[in-house]
């Protein structure tokens, strides 16, 4: 059901949020280093993980996809709140760290395609229709 995917998102935030700060404390950093995207990441990763193993009913995909898709807007607005201008002002670290995320969020999401291979649909009956809900249910 999409509840399990909002139960999945729930815990995967909540782990993300606990891991950020034991890694901001790791780092001398009185606060939460990377817990949203950390968060996400663990969100991508069990749903491959569920999906491999067929835990994963097609409603709750549907809702762990929801989720995921309404995240990324999240971790843009929170992104946007941050003084940008100070943190440049902090020196060439805040740069570099920058262009380091950017990077290995580039690597990360270069081995999750390349892990994800698309299914060969057998052909069968047309479809009346492209909601997944109702060709489920036929």
């Amino acid at each position: 059901m999409i509840i399990f995917g909002t139960a999945l998102l729930a815990v995967c935030h909540l782990l993300g949020i606990f891991l950020g700060d034991l890694l901001g404390q790791a780092l001398g950093v009185k606060t939460n280093v990377g817990g949203v995207g950390i968060a996400m990441l663990l969100l991508i990763f069990a749903r491959l993980y569920m999906q491999k193993r067929d835990f994963l009913p097609k409603l709750t995909e549907l809702g762990v996809e929801y989720w995921g898709a309404m995240y990324i807007p999240v971790v843009v607005a929170m992104a946007a709140q941050q003084d940008m201008v100070a943190a440049l002002r902090g020196g060439p670290v805040a740069l570099l760290s920058a262009i380091a995320a950017v990077a290995v969020c580039a690597c990360v999401i270069a081995v999750i395609n390349r892990a994800e291979r698309p299914q060969v649909e057998a052909q069968g009956a047309p479809q009346l229709h492209d909601n997944p809900l109702l060709a489920e249910a036929e």
